[in-house]
This record gives C-alpha cells, structure tokens and sequence, in this order.
C-alpha cells in the first residue's frame, strides 16, 4: 500500500464520527477495536483479521503516547507511528489516535455495532485496568455488543523486555530474576491488598510553585539577568504530595499537617487533595504556609532559583499541644503512621517521641534540604519501622562520607530497631535491607527525567504501604522504585500516583 493510501486511512475521532453515520444509514456493520500495539507483531494481525470478519467496516484506535503505562520507555514506537503500522494492514478500514485514556468515550461517539476485544479480555477480572467493563457498559449503552476473538495470545510488552532493549542492562537482569518469585497477577493482588490499610499522614504541607520564565540576557546597568515572565503553576507538595500519593491505594488517608494564618492557600489545598483524604490543619499565627516559589526555564524545566516563604521555628507550645492532643486520639486508630519531616518545625522533640512510642507501624523519612542546613536527620526518632532515606541523608545522619553504604544502612536498621531500611540512591536505584533476608538491590527504570522534584515523596508513599502491610523489602524496594520511576516523568506534583497506571506499569515489566 502507498504512504498517501495508509495516511489516508488514518483520521480523528470527529472525522470518523461523520463517515459512520453514512456506513449506518447503509446499513454497514461496524467493527472497532482498540489498543496500544505498541509493537506489531502476529497475534495482533490475527486479531484484527478475525474482528475484520465479524462485520463491514473495521475501525481501529491506539492510545496515545500520554496515557501509555507500560514501564519506563514506553511506548517505543510513538503514536503517529503505531497508527501508521495498523493503517498498513489490509484488514483495516479507518485508524485514529485516541484522544481519552480508554475507548468508553470513542465508543460512546462512534457507536460501533460491535467493540472487539483478545480473548485475554473474557475474564474481567483480569483485568488490571477495570478499563473493560465500563467499555462493556458503553457499547451495550449504544445498542451494540462486546465480541471476544479466539487468537493465540502474544505480549507486546514480553517482546519488547526481552528483544527491545527497553531496560538498561541492569534493569533488565533485575527484572528477569525477580519476575521469577512475583507475578504480575500477584503483584497486581498485593496492590489491591493495600485497601485494607488506615493510614495517618503527618508532615509539614508545602505549595510549590513554578514560575517560568526566559532569560532575556544580562542588565547592562546591574549585575543581574533579566527574565521575561511566561505563565505559573503551582502543586500541592510535602506531606499534601504523600496523602494523594496514598489515597488512591489505602481505605482511608487521615492527613495531620500546619498552614499559616497568612496566607495559609487553605482553598487551593482543599481542592487539590484527593477524595478518601480527611486533612486536619492546625493554624499557625502570623505565619505563611510554607511555600516554595521556583523560577523554572519552561524548555528545559531548568530550575534557577528558589525563594522559600517560611517560618521554620518550632511550634508555639499552646499550637503544638492541641496537635499533640489530636495525634493521641488519633494515633491508634490507624494501621500505618507516615511521617515525612522535612525539618521546617512542625515535628519536635515532642512530637518524635509520641509517634515513636504509640504508632502501631511508623514509616519516616527526615529530609535535609537548604532550609535545615543538615540538622533534620534521621536519627533523630529513636525508633520507626520503615525508613526511607536518600544516600546523602544517612551518611551526614551518621557523620560518614565515604563508608560502605551497606554498613551504613545496618548501623541506621540496629540504632532505629527498623524492619526495613531503604537507601534510595538516585541513578543508582535503590537498596533495601532487611534482618530477615538481608539486602537486595534495585537498580534504576527510569531513562528519561523530566523533573526529579517529588520524586522521593512517591517511592516513599507507596513502599511505605507495602512494608506496613507485610510484603517484604524486596516488594516495597521494588513497587516504590516503579513509583518513582514514574514520577520522574511528570512535572513536579502535576499528577498523583495511581493504582491503575502503577498496576500495569509493573505487570508489564514483569512480562
């Protein structure tokens, strides 16, 4: 076929719409299937060959590279791509890129007599996206009807592991060892496990903010560079970042954290936190809620510099006995208690010691950041049970620059009594150690960065919710390394991690 006939094949989702009123008013039978197909391969030829034979027209969409959750360097072959490789096929009438993360809108406005799934799809319970049964309930909502093929089944995602390079060679050994003992199915039952859990999130809420802006060039009065301004964008960060992180994966997010009676963006926060999270704000007076404005070059997301509003003095003590007052209620009605202390005076010595003594399970991370100049570490809290700290962190926490960073995490796991300790190590992935079955190494997913900032709160969010219910260290390493991974991906808080998009990421790395 020529280009002109393959890209003539190809339309959008309006333009379809308008063809098939005329296929309908004919009396055609109208066929669609959609997908990622990502890599082309025989199982989907004989897919769309046997959907072709159900009816007259066969119309097939492919998911944009947006909504493509499939691991670290996916899609490999980007949208404009996959549609052109579908429209080659003979079978095929009409392609179009999706425009939704699922085919229930496309379906509701094409209105095809049949939606034509792989017979991997019958057993709705597999499926990791829940996506099928709403596109079940669109197409009988217009009057058509689900159709499963009987084809052998292949996996894009296992050929492409296996023969595409997608990983790093690190990852890629990691990954075929560790599939071995975890299943994507299981791995997918775990996550689903997490519903059970009750969780309190205590730490320091932060707005950041980014303003981006071009460098214009150098004043020629001052020794300055002028900027022009473009547009602004601000994210609910800090502890607020964790709770959403959270509430899509636990029963239940009680969030604990201060805003400032100046200031205090309380109506931004309030939208901006997730359903499932009920927030307890103690108000600080005469002080702003932390915000953190960054001056960010929108090419490259190349941050230049922070301006910080703040008041990182210790609570007033009338402010930090009602907070105590409330923790101790509500400490024991939750199943883990995650603390991120990001050093700016929310959690005192006081503090410390209520949530060491009386969490049922209490995962920590204490930050060092500009703003504690590396009095905010670790061990600090006598006790916790789950620690997530960076590399950086744990050598000044224990005033050692250059030891072996395995002894280092064992030193913190005796000191803090912990059951699992977590060293995240940026390019370097991340190591967990565990009494019971020691360390296990986690190398890097992610190959491409877009912003790093929240990175952490993520992989912290959700390993902490694996570790507090039992999976292990491996398990947490693992699925908070994914968490990361894909979190490098977005703009600072933009997006919350999700248990759909996190599911298939993992399953498809274990494929």
């Amino acid at each position: 076929m020529s280009a002109n006939g393959i890209h003539g094949k190809i339309k959008s989702i309006g333009e379809l719409s308008s063809l098939l009123k005329g296929a309908k008013k004919a009396r055609k039978t109208v066929v669609l299937c959609h997908g990622v197909f990502d890599l082309l391969h025989p199982g989907h030829i004989r897919h769309l060959f046997a959907a072709k034979r159900q009816g007259d027209l066969l119309i097939v969409t492919v998911t944009r590279d947006e909504f493509v959750n499939k691991g670290p360097g996916r899609p490999v072959f980007n949208q404009n791509l996959r549609a052109e490789s579908i429209a080659a096929l003979g079978c095929v009438d009409f392609v179009a890129v999706n425009d939704w993360p699922t085919a229930k809108e496309t379906i509701l406005r094409l209105k095809p007599d049949l939606y034509v799934k792989g017979q991997d799809y019958r057993d709705r319970k597999k499926d990791v996206t829940k996506g099928i049964r709403s596109e079940e309930s669109a197409i009988r909502s217009v009057g058509g009807r689900i159709v499963f093929t009987e084809e052998p089944m292949m996996s894009s995602s296992r050929l492409l592991n296996e023969h595409f390079g997608v990983y790093p060679p690190a990852a890629r050994d990691f990954l075929a060892k560790f599939s071995r003992g975890h299943a994507g199915d299981a791995m997918v039952s775990k996550l689903d496990g997490l519903k059970s859990l009750k969780v309190l999130a205590v730490g320091e809420a932060i707005v950041d903010e980014y303003h981006y802006c071009q460098a214009m060039g150098k004043s020629p009065k001052e020794t300055i560079v002028s900027t022009r301004f473009v547009e602004e964008e601000r994210f609910a960060g800090g502890i607020l970042a964790a709770a959403n992180h959270m509430a899509g994966f636990a029963g239940g997010v009680h969030l604990v954290t201060c805003l400032g009676t100046e200031n205090s963006r309380e109506g931004f926060i309030r939208e901006r936190l997730k359903p499932g999270i009920r927030p307890k704000f103690f108000l600080r007076k005469g002080a702003s809620t932390i915000i953190k404005r960054r001056f960010v070059d929108p090419a490259f997301l190349t941050k230049m510099f922070e301006v910080s509003y703040i008041d990182d003095k210790d609570l007033p003590r009338d402010l930090e006995d009602r907070m105590l007052e409330h923790l101790e209620r509500e400490l024991p009605k939750h199943d883990l208690v995650l603390v991120i202390d990001y050093g700016h005076g929310m959690i005192g010595p006081r503090t410390v010691d209520l949530l060491c003594r009386k969490a049922k399970y209490l995962a920590v991370n204490s930050q060092t950041n500009s703003a504690n100049m590396g009095y905010n570490v670790i061990t600090k809290y006598p006790r916790a049970d789950y620690v997530c700290i960076d590399e950086p962190e744990i050598r000044l926490a224990l005033r050692d620059r250059f030891g072996d960073i395995q002894d280092l995490a064992r030193q913190v796991s005796k000191r803090m009594k912990t059951d699992i300790t977590v060293v995240t190590r940026g390019h370097r992935g991340a190591l967990a150690f565990s009494k019971d079955k020691g360390f296990v190494s986690i190398p890097v997913f992610s190959q491409t960065v877009v912003d790093r900032t929240g990175a952490g709160d993520a992989f912290l969010s959700v390993s902490a919710l694996c570790a507090a219910a039992g999976y292990g260290a491996d398990v947490a390493a693992f699925v908070g390394n994914a968490a990361g991974a894909m979190k490098v991906g977005t703009v600072c808080n933009r997006t919350a991690i999700e248990p759909v998009a996190l599911a298939k990421y993992v399953t498809a790395m274990l494929k």
